[in-house]
């Protein structure tokens, strides 16, 4: 009977991730459908734009050209006109002075008609018929302004839609998540020396497989990549997975995307828990202020979980083959809404806040600032069960750093109440690494990624990041990956931490 449930369960698992994969597609078909109507009515309504460009450009050579033979014509109709005239005015004279001459050889007189002869030898002379030029000025041929469009007729024959490029195709093994980074690494299918540049999109997601079209956030863009490959840095990885898709284009038009791949971005991600604080420490998200006014305000930022009757803290477990498991929140006990007169998990001089993700395998690591002016904090681990008046590092489920600017610079590591002095300088920032199951907590300058401690233990429960802050102010950096540098140094660590062995293997 028992088995046949394990059976049927196994089933209907397997029946349901199938519809939902399912589902998955018919949701990116519709999608899909959608964008080819959309982008038809678009490349039409494009293609009338360019269409009725060309029009207008003919249009306006077409006027042009009219204009200038209309010119042309005006230019030698004028020419002709004036030699016409011209023409017409030295013949009037001629036949006027041909008149007269003729009469002229009817004179009897010899002395008169002497004189009419040199009249006429004069008006000769000065006649314009003689000084005209019987050629006329401008030809009647207009073929300079003729045209021939036959190659331009072949050109407009050849229009054609644009050359797209093909699709790049990212290539998984060759694409590396490192140090809050993703360097993606795509190639084309084959040679294609107009590629101008490629466009890469990426988005976070907590899915696994092809990108969803419902419930996923928006795709980001990075334009004008010159290479085939690219490194986004500085990330945090507040998702367990990235997608990315690539395009390449040419100078005109860009080509369809590449299938898109799923990069796994795993990290530890926690905020600070206000339900677990000291009164006296103003808590949010990523930051905690120690407030002696005993947190007045706080209560209108509280969280909605402390609104509830449960206190919800997240456990990672160990169902994945992964480094740093997924996150599951899982309630862990119930009590009253945490306001201002009842928070009371932490009281007396134990300052203490802790993160509302509960650490039970994997690597995993953070990062902590603290203001400049304060005097007193400390970073950590501690069990769930740190007592409501232990500070940390003063008891056996809890351990730490602590760095105290008042009076007295000291920088120490605690544990069981027992203290190591450190012989280093108190970094700008801290970063702590976790390894649950190799029970180990080191601390690091975050910047130099020097080691400043180590603790080698045995954790025999679920630990909390644990921070104590008074007069002054810390902020948090989640989300990160255990640096490379950091894994690296382990190796080295694993056989060098038994320096402060009085503070090791005290575990509860």
């Amino acid at each position: 009977m028992d088995s046949q449930k394990e059976a049927l369960q196994r089933i209907i698992s397997t029946l349901a991730n199938k519809n939902d994969e399912i589902q998955n597609f018919i949701d990116t078909l519709n999608q899909t459908l959608k964008g080819v109507q959309e982008n038809s009515s678009n490349i039409l309504s494009e293609l009338d734009e360019e269409f009725d460009s060309l029009y207008t450009i003919l249009d306006e050579v077409k006027e042009s050209m009219i204009n200038s033979i209309k010119q042309e014509q005006a230019r030698k109709s004028q020419e002709l006109q004036n030699q016409l005239s011209q023409c017409n005015n030295a013949l009037e004279n001629s036949e006027e002075l041909l008149e007269f001459a003729t009469r002229s050889l009817d004179i009897k007189e010899p002395e008169e008609f002497s004189k009419a002869a040199r009249q006429i030898k004069d008006r000769v002379t000065m006649a314009s018929a003689f000084r005209l030029s019987l050629k006329p000025k401008v030809s009647d041929n207009m073929t300079h302004l003729m045209v021939d469009f036959s190659q331009e007729r072949k050109i407009l024959q050849t229009l054609k839609f644009l050359p797209v490029p093909k699709a790049p195709e990212i290539d998984p093994v060759e694409c590396l998540v490192a140090d809050n980074a993703v360097t993606v690494a795509w190639r084309m299918p084959e040679e294609d020396n107009k590629i101008d540049h490629f466009i890469l999109e990426y988005r976070k997601t907590n899915f696994d497989g092809l990108p969803r079209v419902k419930d996923e956030r928006c795709w980001e863009i990075i334009d004008n990549i010159k290479g085939t490959e690219y490194t986004l840095s500085g990330l945090k990885f507040d998702s367990k997975y990235m997608n990315f898709r690539v395009r390449a284009c040419n100078k005109a038009v860009a080509g369809e995307y590449s299938d898109p791949v799923t990069l796994e971005t795993k990290a530890l991600n926690f905020s600070l828990d206000n339900s677990s604080s000291h009164l006296n420490l103003r808590v949010e998200d990523t930051c905690v202020e120690w407030d002696p006014t005993g947190g007045k305000g706080q209560e209108s930022k509280s969280k909605g979980k402390e609104n509830k009757g449960s206190v919800h803290v997240t456990s990672l477990k160990k169902h994945t083959r992964s480094g740093t498991p997924s996150p599951k929140r899982t309630s862990t006990g119930s009590r009253p809404p945490a306001g201002r007169g009842s928070r009371d998990r932490f009281t007396g001089e134990s300052y203490t806040v802790l993160g509302d993700t509960a650490i039970e395998s994997g690597q995993h690591y953070w990062e902590v600032k603290a203001q400049k002016d304060c005097k007193s904090y400390s970073v950590g681990v501690a069990y769930k069960t740190l007592g409501k008046f232990d500070q940390l590092g003063k008891t056996n489920t809890s351990w730490c750093i602590h760095v105290n600017n008042w009076l007295q610079n000291t920088f120490a590591a605690k544990h069981n109440n027992k203290v190591k002095s450190l012989d280093v300088a108190v970094p700008e920032r801290i970063g702590v690494f976790c390894d649950f199951d190799g029970g180990q907590l080191s601390f690091y300058d975050a910047n130099s990624k020097q080691l400043l401690y180590s603790f080698k233990t045995k954790f025999t429960q679920p630990v909390l990041p644990g921070f104590m802050v008074w007069c002054g102010g810390l902020s948090l950096n989640t989300g990160m990956q255990v640096p490379s540098a950091v894994r690296t140094l382990q190796k080295s660590e694993n056989g060098m931490t038994g320096s402060a062995s009085s503070l090791n293997n005290i575990t509860q």
